[in-house]
């Protein structure tokens, strides 16, 4: 089985899981493509400050967390590139970052908007049958009160014809 049908397979999952939802489907490829990205990054940060007078990305697991802390943009100060191919690698990591988590939020705000117009449709439909009921049942009301009505003036136009009355 080729490696990539592993992610075919992945994205049916969620999509059956989440109900075909695109949103919430692309919020966690973008969070697969950082964590991606940050491995990868953290593989090609150690090379290329390994030898750099004053380095302090030296090992891969100060390059993985060093990339963590640059992508998340919290940057303690503790490690950072001194080179300039690291130089690169963190402003590339940084723009990753910020996209990922761009992505991750405007997938759940676009969800949750979602809901909430579906909940408000779902609420119309129900307004529009609860009006029609309304209006039929009153249109029965109405012809009923007619009836009366009807038999009210026919028995008043009874008892005056045989009462003899004006």
């Amino acid at each position: 089985m080729p490696p990539y049908s592993f992610l075919f397979v992945l994205q049916r999952l969620m999509r059956s899981a989440w109900g075909g939802s695109r949103h919430l489907t692309a919020a966690v490829w973008a969070g697969a493509g950082t964590v991606v990205c940050l491995l990868v990054g953290a593989a090609l940060i150690v090379p290329a400050e390994r030898g750099a007078p004053k380095a302090t990305i030296t090992t891969y697991p100060r390059a993985v967390w060093w990339s963590i802390e640059t992508a998340t943009t919290v940057g303690y100060g503790d490690f950072f590139p001194v080179t300039a191919w690291g130089r690169v690698i963190a402003s590339v990591l940084m723009l990753v970052g910020i996209a990922a988590f761009s992505i991750v939020t405007a997938a759940i705000a676009t969800w949750f908007a979602g809901a909430a117009a579906r909940d408000m449709r779902r609420l119309a439909v129900e307004a529009g049958r609860m009006e029609h009921r309304a209006k039929t049942d009153a249109a029965g009301d109405l012809h009923a009160l007619h009836d009366r009505f009807d038999r009210v003036e026919r028995l008043l136009s009874e008892s005056r014809g045989s009462s003899g009355g004006p």
